[in-house]
């Protein structure tokens, strides 16, 4: 048996013929083509290529040439059938079965297709009609050719069409109820047709048969300016995008797509030479659209109106689909001025214009700060604690494990430089000027040995001044008494001296002792710290001021750290405590 043209040619168009081969064969760019050493001959130069535009392989050591299908059932010594049910797999499509189920599906999709092609091809005649001129005087005063207009089979549906009746000379009123085409007046228990008084805009899968249709009311009647055709079996809103068809068919496209909001936007921006546009039929994007226009493009750029409607639905948008994006997989946003939809702007500023526009497209990362940050109060810091929360939520909704990371570090930099707290740990970092004088000497401190950390570095500093010089410490017992050290060894000897400091009970006696105890530690708190050059050739308050330079560093090191720690947990796995932990350090920092 057969498998349904239609079936075969979905596949074809779900799945690039480099994503299939590349499996198999390591495929480097050339171009708008691909190449790679032939499989199925033994070469060193490559003759292997791959058009994804034009969707075959070709080997020219060989003279082998294909597509998909024959691809796999080359290389994998498959039958036909075999190699559709493996790459309807691979295109995310149920297998075909050839039941009596399927069997009668596809029987009732080719009647539903046929009586879609009739509606299209009769109400496109319509429009041309001198009876029916206010529908197509209102297209061309938009701007629109017939030539545009044939291309996209546009068509109009007068007030009294009496369709249905031509349709059951060919077909059942089943099959015909099943269209969604009309609808039944329960007064008179007529059907009336679904797209009465209005411009219809036919709506195409991906392998270009009429699936549904859009409609516009050209008059002003109190009921709905747009409408879509009801979803039926064959026909899901959240899974078609409006001139795909043809968008993905360009020759010579790049891998930028713009994404509207209508299709008159679509046909206004095609009709002046950009063609590379879709419409979503809506302000709603779904992950089954956003994977459908991915198959083909790998930049989309949302383009909606520029009201405060259009700009909201942006966000919506951005915010749904944040958790998609890859490498590879990107989504770009544009803002359009003054209240205007793309067919408004291109025909009042033109192409050039909105191409330049189209330039400034913004990343979906940095679409979304820009909108977060524009309703920001900086002088709130429950806002901004709000703020960053929000953009942690959404790096942690990000599958990709590894841009995760990235995008929410990318974040988390963006927001230190907005915040004091932030712009203080930057100075402390870099030892800025105005806040406190440096002295030189301490930078020695950190270079001069090297198998120690910054931190065990200002240790050793700290507790030789401790040990050798009391006096000085005295004041300062408190805040000593507070600093944690990196090990044990150096707390405990801390804490004992700092307690004979502290009862007036450190003399030869309790250092003598210290020293039997504390040996070798002692030695090494010397040996270590060359701050004991520098620190005898002071006066007793530059002592004190060296002093407090280093127990200032040490300080902000350990701080450094903890929050480091923090960030670093709460990338992996964001729990309230961690996160208020958090804040508190920065807090005590910005005090600092």
């Amino acid at each position: 048996m057969k498998y349904p043209k239609n079936y075969i040619e979905e596949i074809k168009l779900r799945l690039k013929v480099s994503q299939i081969v590349s499996k198999t064969v390591k495929l480097k760019r050339r171009g708008k083509e691909f190449i790679g050493l032939s499989p199925f001959t033994s070469e060193k130069t490559p003759s292997f290529t791959v058009s994804d535009e034009k969707g075959f392989y070709h080997c020219f050591s060989s003279g082998e040439h294909g597509n998909i299908f024959d691809f796999l059932m080359k290389t994998q010594s498959l039958k036909f059938g075999e190699a559709v049910k493996q790459l309807a797999l691979q295109a995310g499509m149920q297998p075909y079965r050839f039941s009596n189920y399927d069997v009668e599906k596809e029987k009732r999709y080719q009647t539903y297709k046929n009586i879609l092609k009739d509606f299209t091809d009769f109400h496109h005649n319509q429009i041309i009609l001198k009876e029916n001129s206010s529908a197509l005087n209102y297209l061309l005063k938009r701007g629109l050719s017939k030539n545009v207009l044939s291309e996209f089979q546009v068509g109009f549906v007068p007030e009294s069409s009496n369709y249905y009746e031509n349709l059951l000379k060919k077909f059942t009123q089943e099959e015909i109820n099943l269209t969604g085409l009309f609808y039944k007046n329960e007064k008179n228990n007529k059907f009336i047709n679904r797209f009465h008084s209005r411009i219809i805009f036919p709506i195409k899968n991906i392998v270009g048969d009429v699936i549904a249709f859009g409609g516009r009311i050209i008059e002003n009647k109190k009921i709905a300016k747009y409408i879509n055709s009801p979803e039926t079996e064959f026909y899901k809103k959240g899974r078609h995008i409006f001139n795909l068809e043809k968008a993905k068919s360009i020759p010579n496209r790049n891998e930028e797509v713009i994404v509207v909001e209508g299709y008159m936007d679509v046909i206004g921006l095609y009709s002046c030479g950009i063609k590379n546009v879709v419409s979503n039929q809506g302000t709603a994007l779904t992950e089954n659209q956003i994977n459908l226009i991915w198959k083909f493009f790998g930049c989309p750029i949302i383009c909606l109106d520029g009201d405060t409607s259009g700009q909201k639905a942006s966000l919506r948008i951005a915010e749904h689909l944040f958790s998609f994006i890859k490498e590879n997989n990107k989504i770009s946003f544009v803002t359009l001025p003054n209240k205007l939809d793309p067919d408004d702007y291109i025909r009042e500023k033109g192409k050039e214009n909105f191409q330049k526009l189209l330039k400034s497209n913004l990343s979906i990362q940095e679409f979304i700060w820009k909108m977060y940050f524009n309703k920001l109060d900086r002088s709130d810091p429950f806002a901004i604690t709000k703020f960053e929360k929000q953009f942690r939520s959404l790096c942690y909704s990000i599958k990709d494990e590894t841009l995760k990371k990235y995008i929410l570090e990318h974040y988390l930099e963006k927001i230190r430089r907005l915040t004091p707290l932030q712009q203080g740990r930057k100075k402390f970092n870099k030892s800025t000027k105005g806040n406190y004088r440096v002295l030189n000497e301490t930078k020695k401190i950190s270079v001069a040995k090297d198998h120690l950390t910054k931190e065990e570095i200002k240790e050793y500093s700290l507790l030789y001044i401790i040990y050798n010089h009391p006096k000085i410490i005295h004041p300062r017992l408190e805040i000593l008494k507070d600093i944690v050290f990196s090990s044990k060894s150096l707390n405990n000897i801390k804490g004992e001296i700092l307690e004979l400091i502290s009862k007036n009970s450190f003399n030869e006696k309790s250092i003598e002792e210290l020293n039997k105890k504390y040996l070798n530690l002692i030695e090494d708190i010397n040996k270590n710290s060359v701050i004991k050059n520098i620190f005898l050739k002071k006066s007793q308050q530059e002592q004190i001021e060296l002093l407090n330079e280093i127990l200032k560093e040490l300080n902000e090191i350990k701080f450094t750290k903890k929050i480091d720690v923090l960030e670093n947990k709460l990338i992996k796995d964001f729990d309230e405590k961690s996160f208020s932990d958090l804040i508190e350090l920065k807090s005590q920092i910005n005090k600092e």
